[in-house]
């Protein structure tokens, strides 16, 4: 007649109220803020590309540039990219073609700033 066993289910709530939920008695809504958090999270993990001034070095018709990014394990492709558009845009601005002589990256490191540096020349369009 009575229940004898005891009920467990005030220890799974307790259990899932402890890592962050509310049970089965949980609103819709905290799915979806759950999802909007980790989609920010990820959108974090993207990061930005930044680039310096393109500058003259010592040699006559040679310039350079850098780019930095951050976030992800694909920085240096981005930081490789944005530079390569800086020195594109470059000569392009002065109606010639751009010829990359030298290029250097730093930083592979997961999650770490990656760099890249690149020496070019401007040559005519034939």
């Amino acid at each position: 007649m009575f229940n004898t066993v005891p009920d467990r289910r005030p220890e799974r709530q307790a259990a899932s109220v402890a890592f962050g939920g509310r049970g089965s008695q949980g609103s819709p809504a905290s799915g979806w803020r759950a999802l909007i958090a980790a989609a920010l999270a990820c959108a974090s993990l993207v990061g930005c590309a930044s680039a310096t001034d393109v500058v003259a070095t010592d040699k006559p018709g040679t310039y350079t540039v850098a780019a930095s990014a951050t976030g992800g394990r694909m920085a240096w492709a981005r930081a490789h990219e944005h530079a390569m558009t800086e020195a594109r845009d470059y000569c392009e601005r002065r109606g010639m073609l751009t010829s990359v002589t030298t290029e250097s990256v730093s930083g592979v490191q997961m999650l770490t700033e990656h760099g890249s540096s690149v020496n070019f020349e401007c040559h005519p369009k034939f």
